[in-house]
Order: C-alpha cells, then structure tokens, then sequence
C-alpha cells in the first residue's frame, strides 16, 4: 500500500468535498499509525540482551525515516531503507541491568527492566518443549522459581513455507506463578548457568513436538547437498504443516535472528529415528546452517543423546544408529552432547527427570563455553586394540577414572568375530581402559555397548556421567538407505 504524505492526503480530501475535522484526525492517525518506529516481538520489556558482545537491534519504520536507540548511555541512529527496514548495532556492554532502552522515530517505543548477560536458544521436539510443571518434583521445583534473573522468551508454534521477519511470542520473567509452563530443559539449564556465573540468563524457546530435524532447516541448506532430495520431494505431501522442510525455521527460528546469542541447546531426533543414518549428515547440516544464518561463527551447540526407550515397531537397533549419529556430530568444533542413558523411562519417551538433562547441558557449557574446570562429559569410545581373545577399549574424558555406577559388573557389552555374529560379552575396568571378553569368541573383531533402544548400560566415569553407548565396527547400518 502506498502512503502518501498528510498534505497530499487532505488535499484529495478537499477535493472530494467531504472536509471535516473528523476526517482530518482520521487521514492523521492513518498517516502516522503506518509510520510508527516498530520492534520485532523479541525485543520487549524484561528481555536478557547478550553481554559482552555487539547487540544488533532492528525493525521496521517508514522508507527514509530516522530512527535512533538508546540503551545504557549508548545512542545509535540509522535511516531506514526503501522497503521500511532498519538495524543499528551497539557496542557491547557487560553484564548487569536493569536499563531502559528507547528507540524513536516519529514515535517513540520504550521497552522496561532490560539485563544484558547470557542468551541461549533452546530448540527441538517434545522434550525440549516439556513443561516445568510435569517434571519430577514440580510443585517444589516450581515454588523455588523465583529467579528474577532468569526470563524466557518463548515462541507461538508457527509453521511458514515462507522465511518470516517477525514471530509471536513474549519474554516472562521467572517466577512461581510464571515457570512451571517454561520449557524444563531450558529452565534448568539457565539456573545452573545463573548459579555458578552469578550473571542474567535469557532463554529463547523455539520448540515444537513431533518436529523433524529438516523442519528447523533452511531451504538454502537443504538444496545444497543432494543427499536431501527426497526430504525436499515429499515437502507438500507430508502429514503435518510443522514437518515440511524448513517449515520451523521459516517461522520458529528466522525471525529470532540475528538476535546476540552465546550459543543453542537442542533436544529432537526421535522423529528421525528410522533415517538414523541419514542423520549424521542432516543434524551436522542443520547445526551449520544455524551457525551460517546467525553470522556469529562457531557458537556453542550443545545437545542431548536420545534416552532409551522401546520404540515398538522399529528395528531395536535404529535408535543406537541414531546415537551414534548424535556422538559423530561433535566432530564438529564447539558442539557438546548430554549422554542420557541413565535417567531414561522405558516406560515414557518424555522421563520426567529433566533437572540432570539441563546439569548436563549446562556442565558442557561451563567447561567448553566459559572455561570451568569441571568434566563435561562421560566416557566416549576412542580405540580399540585387539589381546589374543580379549579387546581392549580405551576413551576419552575418563573423568578420573572409570566404574560400574551401580556396582555390579559392567552391563550390556558384546563382542563379535569377522562373522559379525555379536554375542554377550563380560567387561571388567583395568585401570583406564575396559576390557572385553566372551569364550565363545576366540577371535574377537569388534564390540558394541548398549547397541539396542532398551538399554541402560553402566560404564560411568568418577564425576558420575554415563558413557555413550558406542560400537567400535563400520559394518552396515540398518537404517543406511533410508532417506
């Protein structure tokens, strides 16, 4: 729609002959609402702007109009272009707050009790979106939420064909009253990251459930690699508008960007279950394109390794794949992975513990991100060497060491000859490595751990972190041509 100035505006009123002092309020109010200076829903009262780095802030005015910010004794002022868009970039500012932040054009927009300190996207399925309220311990748990330093900012469930430049949403301050509808995972891993750095932490909740991990990619990245040709082909036919490629990131994840973040937390892959191979590509992709479209290079991308649970229906293997899917992803740099298989329900896809899944999440962040020292994760497989009939494993972040976290004998080890044939094997802890043995083995080629979607292994490192279930052989995997 064109807008034309007042002048014109009462001139072709005069011309009509229907002049009036109504009708003049009426072309003014008009002529000014189209021309208000206005914010993406991300930034409102009670927002955590990012610390310690610049703070991109844009929006929308009329084409040409001077726009100017204002936020802690900082003043940055843009034109906006011809299509009604501006953004100015402030300097970063350490953390603390609350401040009051302005920004004015042919109005004026003032947002209140504004902290800077640390942004984290939370994102993914129906464990990320799981609610406070239906965790372990809730009605304590939520009676302690007062944390006038932690805010969430969480997304209405959208799905676009289209990128969009604005979402619905709202920042809440963490109170009782407010936290039991924050997404647990994220409520907890802000609260840890709140108690040991003593700073604001915000939460942008992104979540959906049921989502694919192609849902939360861009378009861009999915037709760049021909792997996904069929994710793209079957895009108007899937059953479900939030499962589209790049249908959440069209309207869940866009318009949160280029927002000043620290870094993501991710908790998805149970949708993509029967693709598990397909996933070690496709995660890897989705996690680059994220860190692509945001423009802050390689920010901490930190995720959690599927719980067990007996997915009736599906090959027992195809959650392992899936696993070892997730595990290949920290090949890339600054990527961190909460190992679950302790703290799962057999019973329920969504266990109720979330409190040690955000501990997790949060101990890879104080470790990678803000250089604690503390061990950040359980054993991770690293090689193997071949004994006569035994095979020695050795792995990294032993945490001090390696034990049994029930104190029985390790659990859920087998052991293969070149037949492939895996048969259940006994493993013993010598020092920093595993042992692992069957007699009806005399050759031994390979070893799986907790290789099946039931399993609740018990090879933990002294802080008490879980290993990741793991196999040690490139053989074929169930689930390698589906796509």
């Amino acid at each position: 729609m064109i807008i034309f100035p007042l002048q014109q505006r009462l001139a072709t009123i005069r011309y009509h002959g229907i002049f009036s002092i109504a009708t003049i309020i009426i072309a003014w109010l008009s002529v000014t609402a189209n021309a208000e200076v206005r914010l993406p829903s991300v930034f409102d009262d009670h927002m955590v702007l990012q610390r310690d780095q610049a703070i991109p802030i844009w929006g929308w005015a009329d084409a040409g109009e001077k726009v100017v910010v204002e936020l802690a004794s900082q003043r940055a002022e843009t034109t906006a272009d011809a299509n009604g868009q501006w953004r100015v970039k402030l300097d970063a500012l350490p953390a603390g707050g609350p401040h009051k932040m302005v920004v004015a054009g042919g109005n004026r927009v003032t947002l209140e009790d504004v902290l800077i300190g640390e942004v984290w996207v939370c994102s993914g399925q129906s464990n990320m979106q799981f609610t406070l309220r239906s965790t372990f311990h809730s009605s304590v748990e939520i009676a302690a939420a007062l944390q006038p330093k932690l805010r969430m900012f969480t997304v209405k469930r959208v799905p676009r064909d289209t990128s969009q430049d604005n979402c619905e949403g709202s920042w809440a301050v963490c109170t009782p009253e407010t936290a039991g509808n924050f997404s647990a995972v994220g409520y907890y891993f802000a609260r840890n990251l709140i108690g040991e750095l003593k700073v604001p932490v915000g939460m942008l909740h992104t979540s959906w459930g049921g989502t694919l991990c192609e849902a939360w990619t861009s378009d861009e990245a999915l037709k760049a690699n021909g792997d996904f040709q069929a994710i793209l082909d079957r895009r108007a036919t899937i059953k479900g508008a939030q499962n589209r490629a790049s249908a959440l990131f069209n309207g869940m994840l866009k318009p949160l960007i280029p927002y000043a973040i620290r870094g993501a937390i991710w908790y998805q892959g149970e949708s993509n279950l029967s693709r598990a191979y397909q996933y070690r590509t496709l995660f890897p992709t989705m996690i680059q394109d994220w860190r692509k479209q945001w423009g802050q290079g390689d920010f901490p991308f930190l995720f959690v390794q599927l719980a067990p649970f007996r997915y009736n229906g599906q090959d027992q293997r195809n959650c392992a794949e899936l696993w070892e899917a997730q595990s290949k992803t920290l090949s890339l740099p600054n990527t961190g992975m909460a190992v679950t298989v302790d703290i799962g329900n057999l019973r329920d896809i969504h266990p109720k513990n979330k409190q040690d899944v955000g501990r997790r999440l949060a101990r890879w962040a104080l470790a990678g991100t803000y250089g604690k020292q503390i061990e950040c994760s359980g054993p991770l497989y690293q090689s193997l060497q071949v004994e006569g009939d035994t095979i020695r494993l050795t792995f990294d972040h032993l945490g001090g060491g390696l034990s049994s976290r029930d104190g029985k004998p390790l659990t859920d080890f087998t052991i293969a000859g070149k037949d492939q044939q895996f048969l259940p094997a006994t493993a013993v802890v010598d020092g920093d490595q595993v042992v692992v043995h069957s007699p009806a083995v005399a050759q031994p080629a390979a070893v799986r751990y907790g290789w099946y979607d039931s399993a609740q292994p018990n090879l933990i490192n002294k802080a008490g972190l879980p290993a990741s279930p793991f196999r040690t052989d490139d053989w074929p995997a169930v689930t390698k041509n589906n796509q």
